[in-house]
C-alpha cells in the first residue's frame, strides 16, 4: 500500500545493523511479492490485450527485484541462504519421490 503523503515515510532515523538491514529487506522483498499479486490482478481482469502485457512486463521486473533483493539478503546472513538451500533440497527430494515420502 503506498503512503504518498509523506515523502519521508520510509527514513530510518538511524543507521541499520546488518540485521535490521536483513530484516527491512524481507519487509522490501514482501512489498514486491505484493506489487506482482497486484499487477497480474489487474492484467487478469482487464481484456484489454495491450494492458495486459505491459502489467505482465511489469510483474516480472517486480520478480526480477525479488531475486535482486534476495541475493542481498544472502550476502548479509549467509544462512539465510543455507536455510533457502536446505528448504529447495527438501522440495526436490519430494518431487524425486513423487510426493509420496514422509515430510522431514
Amino acid at each position: 500500500m503506498a503512503l504518498l503523503g509523506n515523502p519521508f515515510v520510509a527514513n530510518v532515523p538511524k543507521q541499520m545493523s546488518n540485521e535490521e538491514l536483513a530484516q527491512a529487506l524481507r519487509v522490501d522483498m514482501a512489498g514486491e511479492l505484493e506489487a506482482i499479486i497486484g499487477y497480474e490482478a489487474h492484467a487478469m481482469a482487464t481484456t484489454d490485450e495491450r494492458a495486459k502485457k505491459i502489467l505482465y512486463h511489469i510483474a516480472d521486473e517486480e520478480r526480477q527485484h525479488v531475486g535482486e533483493l534476495q541475493q542481498l539478503l544472502y550476502i548479509l546472513c549467509p544462512k539465510e541462504a543455507e536455510h533457502t538451500e536446505k528448504g529447495k533440497q527438501a522440495i526436490q527430494q519430494q518431487q524425486a519421490q513423487n510426493f509420496n515420502a514422509p515430510m522431514q
